[in-house]
């Protein structure tokens, strides 16, 4: 079942690519930009992680953390991230539990899906967008809907 706006986010408490553990209860009120993607170095995927990583200083003004998601192992995160200078975690969601209990829909029944969740200060979505093609426009939305919660 997938979540919607308003629902409380699963809790995570997952490795990133460094073997950090990644969990909800220890953002300390911060926004959380949580974006799964299909898989590590593939061409839609660079450029959605580097968006995300071009606009980093953007979400840490907003007070927001990013998170990566997807199902690769924390060897090919630690390649991935190295490669593109990413900031901010990887999170390895191995056997997709993660994924599933979001419930990020797979593209024509085999592609994982590209979603991206801002959950607020409180584990509550606040946001989802859903686009397989545009992985940029998933950081455009993020920046947007924070924008919206600080006016708010």
């Amino acid at each position: 079942m997938s979540l919607r706006l308003g629902d409380k986010a699963p809790d995570i408490d997952l490795k990133d690519q460094a073997g950090n553990r990644c969990s909800i209860k220890n953002l300390n009120g911060k926004t959380l930009v949580l974006f799964f993607y299909p898989k590590d170095d593939t061409p839609g995927c660079i450029a959605e992680a580097c968006g995300f990583r071009d606009n980093y200083d953007l979400f840490k003004i907003f007070g927001a953390e990013v998170w990566g998601i997807s199902g690769d192992n924390e060897e090919s995160h630690r390649k991935f991230a190295t490669n593109n200078q990413l900031p901010f975690p990887l999170i390895s969601d191995n056997g997709n539990n993660l994924r599933k209990a979001f419930g990020v829909p797979n593209a024509m029944g085999i592609i994982p899906g590209r979603v991206t969740y801002v959950i607020d200060s409180n584990g509550i979505i606040r946001h989802i967008f859903n686009n397989l093609l545009n992985g940029p426009a998933h950081v455009n939305e993020a920046l947007r809907v924070l924008e919206e919660i600080r006016q708010s």
